[in-house]
Order: structure tokens, then sequence, then C-alpha cells
């Protein structure tokens, strides 16, 4: 379970950084053993590993906003991600979304007031066969209808 984010602290993400820094292309690692640590890359992390491995401050923020799995905000108890990849698309995922960000009050990537959920686009998840599909808390879940995200919306309390 990740840590609180009141909970940051500069001596534990130094701890993670030197146990990962002596490896090949050390970074992304670094990155995801603390977004694993905390739920997202607290904001005091940035400088650390930027003096670390030698990168700038503008780096690192860099590679932390171009992939879509890092987070600089903690996520809701539950994630749910809706691909938006065209085979998605063309069988009601665009539909789909629209009706899950209107009833969440939410933009992509957005989490609700209460924290219960997060909901992130992603650009396949390779059950093209079987869409629209999402990924709910790392399940897969296909052949996803209006019913079923209802379902799952009220599951996760939102």
């Amino acid at each position: 379970m990740p840590l609180n984010s009141a909970e940051v602290s500069e001596r534990d993400i130094s701890a993670i950084i030197s146990d990962l820094s002596g490896g090949e292309g050390p970074l992304l690692p670094i990155l995801h053993a603390i977004q694993g640590a905390y739920g997202h890359i607290p904001e005091a992390a940035i400088p650390l590993i930027a003096d670390a491995l030698n990168l700038t401050k503008a780096e690192v923020h860099g590679v932390v906003t171009f992939y879509h799995d890092f987070r600089e905000k903690p996520a809701g108890r539950h994630v749910i991600k809706l691909c938006r990849a065209e085979a998605c698309q063309s069988v009601g995922g665009a539909e789909l979304g629209e009706r899950v960000l209107a009833r969440l009050g939410l933009d992509w990537g957005g989490t609700t007031a209460n924290g219960a959920v997060t909901v992130e686009p992603v650009y396949c998840l390779g059950l093209c066969a079987c869409g629209p599909s999402a990924m709910v808390d790392g399940k897969v879940v296909g052949r996803l209808d209006a019913a079923r995200l209802d379902a799952i919306l009220a599951e996760a309390d939102a």
C-alpha cells in the first residue's frame, strides 16, 4: 500500500535512489520505485533524483510527464483506465468514456472529490477483439458496456 503523501520523506526517497542509481539507465526504475512507495512521484523527489543522476530537474520532470503511467498527484483508491485506441472507439468506447466522465464530473486524469476513483485514458490494452476495454485496479475488463461500467462505478463507491 502506498504511503500517504503527507508522509513524504526525503530520507526515504534518497534511500530508493541510492539503492537503484548504480544500475544501467536508473531513471525509470527509480521513478517506478518511488511511485510504488508513494502512489505518485512527489514533487520533492524531482530535485533529489536530478542531483543523484546528474540531470536537470527539467529532464526528470520531462520523463515523469511524458510517460502516462507516472502520476504527479496521488490517484484515487480505484483507478479506471479506459481504452482510447481506435478498435475500442469503433465499438462504443468513446461514448463510454464520455459517460463515465460526465457521471463523475471529471476530465481525463481526474479524481473524484471523495478520492474514490481516478479515470485515466490508456491507448490499447491488447484486447482489441473484446472492445471496448478497460483496466480496473490492474485487472483488464473486456466487452465493456454501460451496465458493466455502472456496476464498476457502483462497486468503486463513486
